[in-house]
């Protein structure tokens, strides 16, 4: 395979003049088609799709049930402002959501276009409810590159450089691990001192915890490089915010909707949220976003927020489709799999010493390269290779954090295409360690 081919070089060239240089693209793939976990280029190179659009394309690229739905809609009316008007999709949809979101509370959504959206709702309705000024997020989080999603984030500094000052009141505690483990990329249960730090460090010496509004944070890190924290984290976050009268909030972006073996990553660890933050794999490509809180905090007035796109009606049979597709064994199928390819992962790392740490749950599965596994020197340079040759070889991947390669298929990706996709990566780093 060579790639980029002539038509994707002269792509390329036309993006260059005309698109923002703000994007991160990691290698001249350019789209053609795409059905499943399989994808072609314009110079009809076959892929394997592991980066799902960005965990995105759920049920896979243009899914046939997913694809009649959308036309269906479209003959039938393609826009109507669910902020000033009413349409029974929507309203199916806000039902659905709020009977499989976690926890027993009556609940109400807000529907918008994108996480970032989603995650600017929570933070106005939170001060909203609770008149409180402040949030609490963590070093690593991604909650998007909005202002108010933005002063959240702490995954990059690249993503604030030049963009100061930004939304006030926002402080930020370690993710389940002290600095001194995340050096050495170990991850051992520092779960209750990372607590007992945003108690007895935050809340004593920096932070009133009664000006609190919300706590922020991922069920499992994503842009921050897949960090899955020690099992008792969550629930002592969540016991946290209880005794404070702090609201938790759980950004589900890219956690959420099956990608971990459960609908929502939460799940794994029994706590149930205040509000729970939705998009990208909701309705298989289409632009969607959700904010579900409990009813009782939905308290503000008609005006106090709105949102002209969000929840438009052929995103929401998109997602009525997805839902129904998911809970009817593509859930099952990336718990599964994604066992699978942990396991596989695994047994490859006594042969690859560049392969440090390897995590997930379900298809959420994340990589580290270091210099080797004895001192645990990160080693982006390497990562970066992996992606590269995993791209000149026909598997599209991303990189997250310092130097992690993560794998979010499709999550109907069948058994046999993820064996396909390990082959691919293996072979990549072992020309990666042969050449770095």
């Amino acid at each position: 395979m060579r790639v980029p081919g002539p038509k994707g070089v002269a792509w390329v060239k036309r993006d260059k003049a005309v698109i923002s240089p703000s994007y991160t693209r990691s290698y001249p793939f350019v789209m053609q088609k795409g059905r499943g976990t399989e994808v072609w280029d314009v110079d009809n190179n076959r892929f394997l799709d592991f980066s799902a659009g960005i965990a995105v394309v759920a049920t896979g690229h243009s899914h046939p049930e997913v694809v009649k739905a959308i036309q269906d809609q479209a003959t039938k009316f393609i826009h109507m402002s669910g902020t000033d008007f009413y349409y029974p999709v929507q309203i199916e949809l806000a039902e659905k959501l709020t009977h499989i979101a976690p926890g027993d509370d009556p609940k109400q959504v807000f529907f918008t276009n994108s996480g970032a959206e989603s995650i600017e709702a929570a933070m106005k309705l939170v001060r909203y409810y609770t008149g409180r000024p402040r949030y609490l997020a963590f070093i690593g989080g991604f909650h998007g590159r909005t202002m108010g999603a933005l002063s959240l984030t702490a995954s990059k500094s690249v993503h604030k450089q030049g963009f100061a000052p930004l939304v006030p009141g926002v402080a930020h505690a370690p993710y389940g691990y002290c600095y001194r483990c995340s050096l050495n990329l170990q991850y051992p249960a520092c779960d209750i001192a990372c607590v007992q730090y945003i108690e007895d460090v935050l809340f004593r010496h920096y932070v009133p915890a009664e000006e609190v509004a919300a706590i922020f944070v991922e069920p499992i890190q994503g842009e921050g490089g897949y960090v899955v924290p020690p099992p008792e984290f969550h629930p002592r976050l969540k016991a946290l915010a209880e005794k404070y009268d702090i609201l938790f909030v759980v950004d589900e972006v890219q956690t959420g909707m099956g990608r971990t073996g459960r609908m929502f990553a939460i799940e794994h660890w029994g706590v149930k949220p205040d509000i729970v933050c939705l998009a990208k794999g909701i309705a298989s490509g289409m632009p969607l976003g959700a904010m579900i809180a409990k009813e009782e905090l939905m308290t503000w007035p008609p005006g106090a927020h709105a949102n002209t796109f969000g929840g438009n009606p052929i995103s929401c049979a998109a997602a009525m489709v997805t839902i129904r597709l998911l809970e009817g064994g593509f859930i099952e199928n990336a718990r599964k799999v994604g066992q699978h390819m942990l396991k596989r992962l695994r047994e490859m790392q006594p042969s690859h010493l560049s392969m440090g740490d390897v995590r997930g749950k379900g298809l959420m599965i994340g990589v580290e390269f270091v210099r080797n596994q004895e001192t645990k020197e990160r080693a982006p340079d390497l990562r970066d290779a992996v992606i590269q040759g995993c791209y000149r070889r026909g598997l599209l991947t991303l990189g997250c954090g310092p130097n992690t390669l993560r794998f979010m298929p499709p999550l109907n990706t069948p058994l046999g295409m993820a064996d396909e996709a390990l082959d691919i990566f293996e072979e990549a780093v072992t020309e990666a360690e042969r050449c770095l």
